[in-house]
């Protein structure tokens, strides 16, 4: 009997020519391969949010300013009294904010749209602000104090009814608050924790570079060698970060880069010394770490606000190399520059070191008592 044959294997193909469907694929998009480099995993990338930031600020500077001096608010001399810091500092805080309500719009809308959300949030206000005040001038005091005591300054009585002196007081003090809030605003709030998003140990380290080659440059800077120094302290410790992947290390890496562009920021102060600049930096660290330890920048506006306060208006002396009008005391450097600070006033002594060293003391011990961890803390990346 002969083999029954197979069907072709045409024939064994059922009956119903029906083809699986396969999932549906994407259409091809075109115009996103260079998305990546100006959108990362939180939104626009920190670099480009800084240039634009930056952008947008200058701009809303340029459009204040010149509404303020078309009404006759600001002139072109120097403002050096307290109604003329007051208003002149208007500019760059309404041109801050602007710009920081306009990027609120244009960042990763996944993350809360409020201003707060840039180091101004935290679990209490109030109490870190005027803590930070009672520091800041507990601080200034000391140095002041150690400054009389060595014959490195000499303080003269006042002059100002007491009326008069409550009024230019309070004067004085709303124009820090203003200044306080413009520089912390740009630096400890929207600059430190954009930069905490974006950056990684070779970037600080190239944002160094980049800086103190310009600075090295650009010759009508004073204080130069204050940047170098922070710069250079910085390097090691942020290495040391670096290299044992160490949880959040990205923070004090941008802790390190905007403190030294903040001490960079007061080389064009006229007066200004190497001491003063690099003070400068060290105290930008330092409201740093407050941001750390409290959660938000409110202890460091106030302690900024005050130090300036008993700087200019309670003891009378020069402020990072200016000089304002009206002053309860009234007070005169004398002796070697080195240790009075010269025309800087009291940051330019070498003194200004254990004075930021007691800042330091009083902002742990305020917060000891906290053994939770901080909120700014806690959102970091664990890098």
């Amino acid at each position: 009997m002969e083999p029954q044959l197979q069907p072709a294997a045409d024939e064994q193909r059922p009956a119903s020519t029906e083809v699986a469907p396969r999932s549906p694929q994407p259409p091809p998009e075109h115009g996103r391969d260079f998305d990546w480099v100006f959108v990362g995993p939180q939104g626009l990338r920190a670099g480009w949010s800084l240039l634009l930031f930056a952008g947008l600020y200058y701009l809303f500077r340029e459009v204040v300013g010149t509404l303020f001096f078309a009404a006759g608010l600001i002139h072109d001399t120097p403002a050096d009294s307290a109604g003329a810091v007051l208003v002149t500092e208007l500019v760059p805080f309404l041109s801050l904010l602007a710009a920081a309500l306009v990027m609120i719009l244009i960042e990763d809308t996944s993350i809360d749209r409020r201003i707060q959300r840039y180091n101004l949030a935290g679990p209490r206000r109030v109490r870190p602000f005027l803590s930070g005040m009672a520091a800041g001038f507990i601080a200034l005091s000391s140095l002041v104090a150690g400054l009389a005591w060595g014959g490195w300054l000499r303080l003269a009585q006042p002059a100002l009814p007491a009326a008069a002196a409550i009024r230019l007081g309070a004067l004085w003090m709303a124009a820090f608050l203003i200044v306080a809030a413009v520089e912390e605003g740009l630096f400890r709030c929207y600059a430190l924790s954009t930069v905490t998003r974006g950056i990684n140990f070779w970037w600080a380290l190239a944002a160094q570079v980049v800086l103190c080659c310009y600075l090295a440059l650009d010759t009508g800077r004073n204080g130069a060698y204050g940047v170098y120094l922070a710069a250079a302290l910085g390097f090691f410790p942020c290495l040391m970060l670096h290299r044992k992947a160490a949880p959040r290390s990205a923070f004090w890496q941008a802790a390190w880069v905007t403190s030294t562009f903040f001490g960079f920021y007061h080389t064009g102060n006229g007066g200004e010394n190497w001491i003063g600049v690099f003070a400068a930096a060290a105290i930008g660290f330092t409201f740093c770490v407050s941001v750390f330890v409290t959660g938000s920048a409110w202890w460091a506006i106030g302690c900024h606000a005050a130090w300036d306060w008993a700087e200019t208006f309670f003891y009378g002396t020069a402020d990072s190399g200016q000089q304002g009008l009206g002053h309860l005391l009234s007070a005169t450097p004398a002796g070697n520059p080195l240790w009075s600070g010269g025309s800087d006033g009291p940051e330019g002594s070498l003194l200004v070191v254990a004075a930021i060293l007691l800042l330091l003391l009083i902002l742990l011990a305020f917060n000891a008592r906290n053994k939770s961890e901080s909120p700014v803390a806690a959102a970091l990346p664990l890098d």
